[in-house]
């Protein structure tokens, strides 16, 4: 299979955070990459959240030595250095240590939290747009506060944002529940590339190949047009975007 569908979430570094905890376990996850048809990945550590933090420094060294190891192996695999960003009040405070998705930081890796939308996340877009940043919502099918009111995605697309689904998402990997909202979001233009969020942990594997062709069974133009968008945004370019369309009203509760 020829590799080269570019993933812009994935945590393949050794030992940075809970993505592999060794060199033998991220030439593992490189050797399932290229079976999986990505010959691009963009490595991003967990950063800023309750238990990693991973200086831009430290992330451009373990790419550097981890690219010999995988030219060493013979791995046909291209690594960049990013960085998932956790949402935090404090996170300009640390812009100039933070990684983007291209080298000129158009797109910055956003990570929510996983149990809501803060409400200050609106001023962060806002600080993130003067100073040229565009962020990128990373995973927001499984915030639980998307999945029971995904509008909330869309006022954020709205304000500027962009949004990244999860492979094993679209395929059904984390339920059925997840993988509805993910379709939704796709159907309603709230989301514009596709990435791995690849660990070597349980339910954390690739699943690009199957996800594009769930793209494509929702919409035969969606699997081209996304894996652009990921080219564009590791270059910098400019990103399709959709029509974004309002999604279903709120549940009733929320809280998974």
């Amino acid at each position: 299979m020829k590799a080269n569908y570019v993933d812009l979430h994935c945590h393949i570094l050794p030992t940075l955070d809970d993505g592999s905890a060794s060199l033998a376990v991220s030439l593992d996850l490189a050797r399932q990459a290229v079976l999986d048809g990505i010959g691009y990945i963009l490595a991003t550590p967990h950063h800023l959240d309750r238990h990693y933090v991973n200086s831009a420094e430290t992330v451009r060294q373990a790419v550097s030595t981890f690219q010999a190891e995988l030219d060493r192996a013979q791995i046909a695999l291209k690594i960049f250095p990013g960085q998932e960003v956790h949402l935090n009040g404090h996170l300009m405070d640390h812009l100039d240590d933070l990684l983007g998705i291209d080298t000129g930081r158009r797109y910055l890796l956003l990570e929510l939290p996983h149990e809501m939308v803060p409400s200050y996340v609106d001023e962060v877009i806002f600080q993130l747009s003067c100073e040229g940043i565009t962020p990128v919502i990373a995973h927001p099918e499984r915030n639980a506060q998307i999945i029971a009111e995904p509008q909330r995605l869309y006022e954020l697309i709205k304000q500027g944002a962009l949004a990244q689904v999860t492979a094993t998402s679209l395929v059904g990997t984390f339920g059925r529940q997840v993988q509805r909202t993910a379709k939704e979001l796709v159907k309603c233009g709230l989301v514009q590339v596709v990435a791995s969020d690849a660990h070597h942990l349980p339910k954390r594997q690739f699943a690009m190949t199957a996800a594009y062709h769930e793209l494509t069974k929702i919409d035969p133009i969606l699997s081209e047009q996304f894996a652009t968008n990921a080219r564009d945004l590791l270059n910098g370019g400019n990103v399709s975007v959709q029509t974004i369309e309002v999604p279903r009203k709120k549940r009733k509760f929320w809280l998974l």
